[in-house]
């Protein structure tokens, strides 16, 4: 029997943390076809995408932050001010971003997550089904992620 002694440590380290980042996508890479295939491709990297709007004042009225990565559109937030709900300021924001990922990015889907005191309804009348429930996440919340293709 071989004896492997190993010294376990935590904290927050950004060298370590981009080494370690940087080990398990060279590996997970590796073991995917799909992911060697995206390798010196433009879906390779996650491309930031932010979209905001201003209202007649000047003053934020609302935005989207989100990325794409492998022809997915990951929509990370989506905001409007509350003086601005239901004036289909949300629905113009994530259309906005769905086009420019379909359009300028290759992108064949979206997805996001959401929470059942936030938007589910919201998403699914934009087109997006739910594809995942989390209940008691965190406790006393349920989480849905929700997809919707592109094309």
């Amino acid at each position: 029997m071989v004896s492997r002694m190993f010294r376990i440590e935590t904290g927050v380290d950004k060298e370590r943390r981009e080494l370690l980042r940087r080990q398990l996508l060279d590996t997970n890479t590796a073991a995917s076809p799909v992911l060697r295939a995206l390798r010196g491709t433009p879906g390779e990297r996650e491309v930031p995408l932010h979209i905001w709007a201003l209202d007649s004042t000047g003053a934020l009225a609302g935005g989207l932050v989100g990325h794409t990565w492998a022809s997915w559109l990951h929509v990370t937030y989506l905001w409007v001010d509350a003086r601005h709900r239901g004036t289909g300021l949300g629905s113009r924001l994530l259309a906005q971003a769905e086009r420019l990922a379909r359009e300028d990015r290759g992108c064949r889907a979206a997805r996001l997550e959401t929470w059942d005191f936030q938007a589910p309804d919201f998403y699914k009348k934009q087109g997006y089904e739910v594809v995942c429930v989390i209940p008691d996440y965190p406790p006393g919340i349920t989480e849905y992620t929700l997809t919707k293709h592109l094309i």
